[in-house]
């Protein structure tokens, strides 16, 4: 077959449209190039900054003792927000050293980090870390955490548009406040309890580069002071980041000399922990009776519950109230009530050695035999109320019998104890205690009581301090004690020691009231935790005279 006349070979004409196909293909790419650029444009204005995660913005309410010391929370998530204002301006510079140094002038993005991370989905490689704070911040707050293109996609337009829709202000407290840290905590309020037992605010250098390190990976490094070997990696990475505040101008070379690697709290926390829920639980009772809500609604509630305890006094307590060796088939339950006569502040309430082991609180709810326990006021008949009612009681509670005693500490003024001294949130105070304090006994039969108890302060020498004394009583008779209990009181302080048993029931899971072993001695072994905590509650020496009360109480 002939070639077509006048007809160029393909080749040659290949190369004669080569120019104009070239042409075509720009063409092509531009309007591709300019159709994906209109839809960014287009998905950009579309996209709106979503509202975080309820379970990211759900706070608990801490409780503190009355110097304001970390007692404990309630709540789903150990979280508290605080402005960024509350945060030291080096923490905030130690966690952009550590996360995201371009944090104060990048778009919200890192085109780099996110090719990484596109690349790796689309392989099935490793998740990629690189992430700027802002697109940390919108990944944990305002998206779920599924991995595919598509949101990957939308964390960016997200965190473009916050970028420029809030200030860096705005996004750096949000992160600081939702970001884990580790042992439970989410944000940074959280973590300055839980590894240092401090507030946000009074973080170090040398702590806060610490908390700043630990955001990388902090289900490994939460364990930094308890095991070796993560303590020594998180030091190392601690120097990496104050060498980069430094290159950054945020601390200067003599701060970075003067840090030193913080001590942290022991984790997982120790059995006082376990032992302080007991005043968790009443103050968390309390407070939620005073506000007028749930238990529920105050654990999310991200309140600060301020409580009248004395958390060293408290441990203490803790220290001194020993396991009792108790006897065969029967356990020895100790309590402990210290309040303030006149006001009705508890400072001190052991209601047990182990929560865990035994909700019940011994000292809000556990029964002590009346006995000889109000004989010092028993024959006083016009008693007013609630004492009156109190002294008909033929079993009252240790916390009962606490506020007894302090009424006759206060020349018969009745104060109803309390637990909770303040309560605020967000920087505003939502409650504040008032004592509710009434006279139940006029000035002359409170002097009566006072006389007959012997308990009261012993004046030693005109004006100076008296010395502490205590009575000592109990029910059942000789040495077959059922209850044993100490009380002592001044101006300061009505404290009251109370030791009781029981044993298994006839049915499985109930108990019923036992004797107390006589080896060791109840009395001896309540005037020794009695006297102990009056010295450390009111820096006072105990009297050597309570053990001439507690032999004529034995009699």
């Amino acid at each position: 077959m002939l070639r077509r006349a006048g007809r160029a070979p393909l080749r040659i004409r290949y190369r004669r449209t080569r120019g104009r196909r070239l042409r075509r293909l720009c063409h092509v790419l531009l309007a591709l190039v300019a159709s994906l650029c209109a839809a960014a444009v287009v998905a950009y204005h579309l996209t709106t900054v979503p509202e975080p995660h309820p379970e990211t913005v759900t706070q608990s309410t801490v409780f503190l003792d009355a110097g304001g010391a970390y007692l404990g929370r309630r709540g789903p998530v150990d979280r508290q927000d605080v402005p960024l204002s509350a945060v030291p301006r080096h923490v905030q510079e130690a966690v952009i050293a550590a996360e995201n140094r371009s944090f104060r002038t990048d778009s919200g993005i890192s085109p780099r980090a996110l090719a990484r991370a596109t690349l790796a989905t689309l392989t099935g490689g490793d998740p990629q870390g690189g992430s700027t704070i802002t697109q940390q911040y919108v990944k944990n707050a305002l998206l779920s955490p599924e991995r595919s293109l598509s949101r990957k996609a939308r964390e960016a337009l997200i965190a473009i548009k916050l970028d420029r829709t809030r200030s860096k202000d705005e996004i750096l407290e949000g992160y600081l406040n939702t970001v884990y840290f580790g042992r439970g905590a989410a944000g940074i309020q959280s973590a300055a309890r839980n590894y240092f037992g401090v507030d946000a605010g009074s973080l170090t250098v040398a702590q806060g580069a610490a908390l700043a390190s630990i955001v990388n990976i902090p289900s490994y490094y939460e364990k930094a002071g308890s095991d070796p070997e993560v303590t020594a990696k998180l030091e190392n990475r601690w120097e990496w980041v104050l060498d980069a505040m430094v290159a950054g101008g945020s601390i200067t070379d003599g701060q970075r000399a003067a840090a030193r690697f913080p001590a942290f709290r022991f984790y997982p926390p120790g059995e006082t922990e376990g032992q302080r829920q007991y005043l968790i639980d009443v103050a968390a009772r309390e407070a939620a009776d005073r506000l007028g809500i749930a238990e529920d609604q105050l654990a999310s509630g991200g309140y600060s519950v301020t409580t009248t305890f004395d958390l060293a006094a408290q441990d203490r307590a803790t220290q001194l109230v020993e396991e009792h060796p108790g006897g065969k088939g029967v356990r020895v339950h100790t309590a402990v009530v210290g309040m303030v006569p006149g006001d009705g502040a508890v400072r001190l309430l052991y209601g047990g050695s182990d929560y865990a082991r035994q909700p019940f609180n011994d000292a809000v709810s556990g029964a002590v035999e009346a006995g000889t326990a109000f004989e010092p006021v028993g024959g006083l008949r016009r008693a007013g109320e609630p004492l009156g009612e109190l002294l008909r009681t033929a079993a009252p509670t240790p916390l009962a019998l606490a506020s007894a005693y302090a009424a006759v500490a206060a020349d018969g003024r009745y104060a109803t104890p309390y637990t909770v001294a303040r309560i605020t949130r967000e920087g505003r105070t939502v409650y504040r205690a008032r004592p509710e304090v009434r006279r139940v006994l006029d000035e002359r039969e409170a002097r009566e009581a006072d006389a007959r108890s012997g308990a009261g302060p012993v004046p030693v020498a005109a004006g100076s301090a008296g010395a502490k004394a205590f009575t000592t009583g109990g029910a059942g008779g000789g040495i077959t004690r059922r209850t044993v209990w100490t009380t002592g009181y001044d101006g300061r302080l009505a404290l009251t020691v109370a030791l009781f048993a029981d044993r298994a029931g006839g049915r499985k899971g109930t108990t019923v009231p036992a004797q107390l072993p006589n080896e060791p001695s109840p009395t001896a072994f309540a005037q020794r935790v009695a006297a102990g905590l009056w010295a450390a509650a009111t820096k006072d020496g105990p009297k050597g005279a309570a053990e001439e009360d507690a032999g004529l109480a034995d009699d």
